[in-house]
């Protein structure tokens, strides 16, 4: 009885903290019975407690005894110095009790003392608090008469504060045992990805790099020697296919290496980077608070406006790109719609909403639970990435 109560007081025994296994509510459901069963006693013991004199004193120490054991309640984040002065105030309580009610269940005191140390109070706190409790309580016993009672306590708390210390012991070595396999398998894990990054750039990310550089070659070959426009041009279409696709290995590469990706906040010097270069005016427009996003929405937001200001640069016939990010209660949108004085004819935005680069940008959004819609307005062509929030 005496360890189901300190039991259910030091909380989830010694599993998880989160959920405590049905053994552990079981010592719980023993030591709150204990519990009533000590006020029980103490209240029936003779003397009794009351409202004056020596009874008084008995109630009081019987009250401090139960809120301060409450008090001591397996919270991690409690200051050791908390712990001991409640666990005192235990060991004054049943000093009191030992005194006045000899015959009653104040040698619940020390066991308490001792197992609720052992578990939650270094070796030396522990071993301190609990031998000052046992100082003080056979010291009243002698003086009371009582030696037999205190060697009892002494000679039950002492083996309790052992037994309860190898088993705090035991745990924490479990736990840094598991903590040192999941360390294990995580360094696996990265030096695979290590790996997979560096079979992926010798082999995939050469390879289109040689492919597009051959071409572009076959390219400015076929231009010197005057063929058919046609050919040239599903020349240059493959060519950019290959140059895609470099880029998305390397960036695969990249991620998986575990470095930094691009995100949200680099829209900013994209947009500036493209202007530049194809002398078009775009601006960019952020709406709502911006927040914390996942690597994946990160990578997708930048890769979609990248690919979007790809597309427009090729046609060479846009105006202005207005680049729009709102982050909303619920979604993360993402727009780029660019604007023309001439209309694109269909196939030409045909070719802009069904290209190789928005299509992986379609599917990488679907991957993210949102959407991407790319279709053609009165003035340009519009590109929207939905982002569950």
């Amino acid at each position: 009885m005496l360890a189901a109560i300190v039991m259910w007081f030091t909380g989830s025994g010694f599993g998880s903290e989160r959920r405590a296994p049905m053994e552990v509510v079981f010592l719980r459901l023993l030591g709150l019975a204990y519990l009533v069963v000590f006020v029980v006693s103490t209240a029936t013991t003779h003397p009794h407690p009351g409202l004056h004199g020596r009874g008084l004193v008995i109630l009081l120490a019987t009250i401090a005894f139960v809120v301060s054991a409450l008090a001591t309640q397996p919270r991690r984040s409690m200051e050791s110095w908390k712990r001991i002065v409640a666990l005192l105030v235990v060991t004054a309580a049943s000093a009191a009790l030992a005194a006045l009610q000899p015959d009653g269940i104040w040698q619940a005191g020390p066991y308490f003392v001792g197992v609720v140390a052992a578990m939650r109070l270094e070796r030396l706190a522990g071993l301190l608090t609990l031998g000052l409790s046992l100082v003080v309580l056979v010291a009243i016993s002698v003086a009371d008469g009582h030696g037999g009672g205190a060697v009892s306590v002494t000679v039950g708390a002492v083996p309790w504060f052992l037994v309860m210390r190898l088993m705090r012991e035991t745990r924490d070595q479990q736990k840094a045992l598991e903590a040192s396999k999941l360390a294990q398998a995580r360094a696996a894990a990265t030096a695979e990805r290590a790996r997979l990054a560096r079979d992926m750039h010798d082999v995939l990310a050469h390879s289109l790099s040689a492919l597009a550089l051959q071409l572009e070659s076959t390219r400015l070959l076929a231009d010197d020697r005057g063929a058919d426009g046609e050919l040239t041009g599903a020349i240059d279409r493959a060519h950019q296919l290959a140059v895609a696709g470099l880029e998305e290995a390397r960036g695969a590469i990249a991620a998986a290496r575990g470095d930094e990706m691009p995100g949200p906040e680099r829209l900013g010097v994209l947009a500036e980077a493209f202007g530049e270069q194809s002398g078009v005016e775009v601006a960019v427009n952020v709406r709502g608070e911006p927040r914390e996003l996942a690597s994946d929405a990160r990578l997708a937001l930048y890769r979609t406006a990248q690919e979007a200001l790809t597309n427009v640069g090729r046609h060479a016939d846009a105006q202005r790109v207005d680049v729009q990010l709102e982050y909303g209660r619920e979604s993360t949108v993402l727009v780029v719609e660019d604007r023309a004085d001439v209309r694109r004819t269909p196939a030409e935005s045909l070719s802009l909403s069904g290209g190789y680069g928005l299509t992986g940008m379609r599917e990488r959004a679907e991957l993210l639970g949102g959407e991407l819609l790319a279709q053609p307005t009165e003035a340009g062509f519009r590109v929207e990435l939905r982002l569950p929030a």
